[in-house]
């Protein structure tokens, strides 16, 4: 072992030192246009200014004081989330998986609380990802996450996404709650069809089942609206949020209806650090950005622009690629040849994409990315597929 880090990441031999809006600058200085954003977290850029600004005031003022006082910021940031979105109420946490563990233990607890102990039965779908905790893993439910991890959380009933005779079926009485991501993101960037989520509200519904949307990489503005599931026009009871929401500042909430929270009392659940003075300083500053209705409606724009490019790039390089799909700036790039070989080649040409299931390159960037940088972003793919071509 060279390194005193555990080897749990693959990770491309390069570091950075710093970063600027859509660029990452290695110790060289050599510059790297960055689509992945750190896998949809630093959505308005490296090093944003008026962020900058808010957590160095921040942080001459007060990091920490624990969940033990009042604090403001978490009340403003709370205030902000309420005002913009369905929820009533909500917890914050330091990640998202802690986000969907809220969400979990939440769903459970309410209908304990109801006089339904046994009802704690949860529906996730396959390709579906919830971070990296026993409950989590358990949830999603592919060996890939779950191997040598046993015995697993019971309780998580997997079905294949789009069977809706599947899911009819599996909402009895026993069904505390459904989960489901409107965009799967580590799955392949695969946008669940807006009918589909209606049809996920009505069954929920219909049956009493709890409807959870893990928007953990969909959210905070990436798709164009504030959060993914308003293309539908349907509203969850409980949200799971993180990434974008601190541009790289470790943050996360669960969201709720004041009914789907009813359970969760003092005591019910905690965090040291959740929602800490540092945090939300951040995560404020980030909602007064992102929820302007300018501003995503410029992240369509720039998707489109964006979308329309790959199109071209798609039919330009039959061999490398198969299909685009995705929602906003969360594309996927379906590739014919393996998809680690064209993360590899993008790095060549000193471009950054991530890897995803289903065979994917998972197209991320800042959402404030310029009209120029997408242009240079294609240009650098097209250079990529050529350089496969030749080895083909």
């Amino acid at each position: 072992m060279t390194s005193a880090v555990l080897p749990t990441y693959s990770r491309a031999n390069m570091s950075f030192e710093t970063g600027e809006g859509s660029w990452l600058i290695a110790r060289d200085g050599t510059r790297y246009l960055d689509l992945g954003a750190g896998i949809a977290v630093t959505g308005l850029g490296h090093a944003h200014p008026a962020l900058v600004k808010v957590l160095q005031d921040q942080a001459g003022a007060l990091w920490h004081t624990s969940n033990l006082y009042q604090i403001p910021h978490q009340e403003a940031l709370a205030q902000k989330l309420s005002d913009a979105t369905f929820a009533d109420t909500m917890f914050f946490t330091n990640s998202g998986a802690e986000a969907m563990e809220c969400a979990i233990k939440m769903a459970r607890k309410y209908w304990y609380d109801k006089g339904q102990p046994d009802r704690v039965n949860i529906i996730t779908f396959t390709g579906s990802f919830h971070g990296r905790t026993l409950a989590t893993i358990s949830a999603a439910g592919s060996e890939k996450l779950t191997k040598g991890f046993g015995p697993l959380v019971e309780g998580f009933i997997n079905l294949p996404a789009g069977d809706h005779e599947a899911l009819q079926d599996a909402l009895d009485d026993t069904i505390a709650a459904v989960i489901v991501e409107p965009v799967q993101g580590e799955g392949g960037i695969i946008p669940l069809p807006d009918a589909c989520l209606k049809g996920l509200r009505d069954m929920c519904d219909t049956t009493g089942a709890l409807l959870v949307f893990d928007e953990i990489q969909c959210g905070v503005g990436r798709t164009g609206k504030l959060f993914a599931h308003e293309w539908a026009g349907v509203t969850p009871d409980i949200m799971a949020i993180a990434k974008g929401i601190g541009n790289g500042f470790p943050l996360g909430a669960c969201l709720a209806t004041e009914e789907a929270a009813s359970g969760m009392t003092a005591g019910t659940h905690g965090s040291t650090y959740g929602g800490n003075p540092l945090a939300c300083a951040v995560g404020s500053a980030v909602m007064d950005i992102v929820a302007d209705h300018d501003f995503l409606s410029e992240v369509s724009r720039k998707s489109g622009l964006l979308r329309q490019s790959l199109e071209g790039l798609v039919a330009s390089h039959p061999t490398i690629f198969e299909l685009v799909r995705g929602a906003g700036l969360m594309i996927g790039l379906k590739c014919v040849v393996p998809n680690s070989d064209v993360v590899n080649a993008c790095y060549d040409t000193h471009l950054l994409t991530v890897p995803g299931g289903d065979n994917v390159i998972r197209l991320l960037p800042a959402m404030t990315i310029s009209d120029d940088e997408i242009k240079e972003a294609v240009a650098r793919l097209h250079r990529a597929a050529t350089a496969l071509e030749g080895t083909q």
